[in-house]
Order: C-alpha cells, then structure tokens, then sequence
C-alpha cells in the first residue's frame, strides 16, 4: 500500500492529501530514507513523521487490506516514539 494512503487509513493524517503534502515536504521517511507519496510499505517497515507538532515514529506491524476503522487503527501498528518539536520558519 502506498505510505500516503496508509496514514490515511490507520488515521494518522487527517486526509491523503496532507500525507502527500508531507511526503512532498521531505517529512515522512521510510526505513531511515526520506519516502514519495507513492512508496510501498510493507510489514515490518519503520515509518518516521513530523506532523502537528510531534515526530512520530512508528513500525508496522501489518498493512490493512481496506478501510480501518479509527479505534481498530492502531492494531496496524506500533509506536516507537513521539516527540514535539519547534517547527523552524
């Protein structure tokens, strides 16, 4: 599934264009590796963004197949860290 639309459906972006947006910015990576919207993430990958104030970092455990709903979410995966940080103008 493509990382923009997976942050989507576990809920972690509010919508797939802000996953996008933040895929363009250079604030979602993949495994250690700055991620195109349009990259594939499978089970197991380590997925690190800033957004809405925090660095999130999390591992997936599996990717959904449809839609999830937003209390079976994080079922999907595992967070490993979130951080705020002062966003730089």
């Amino acid at each position: 599934m493509r990382i923009d639309l997976l942050l989507n459906k576990l809920c972690l972006t509010k919508t797939r264009s802000i996953a996008k947006n933040a895929c363009d910015k250079g604030l979602v990576y993949l495994n250690g590796k700055p991620a195109k919207a349009s990259a594939i993430v499978q089970d197991g990958d380590l997925i690190r963004f800033r957004l809405y104030g925090d660095e999130h970092e999390l591992r997936i455990s599996r990717v959904p197949s449809g839609n999830v709903s937003k209390k079976d979410a994080p079922q999907y995966y595992e967070m490993l860290n979130r951080i705020a940080f002062e966003p730089s103008d």
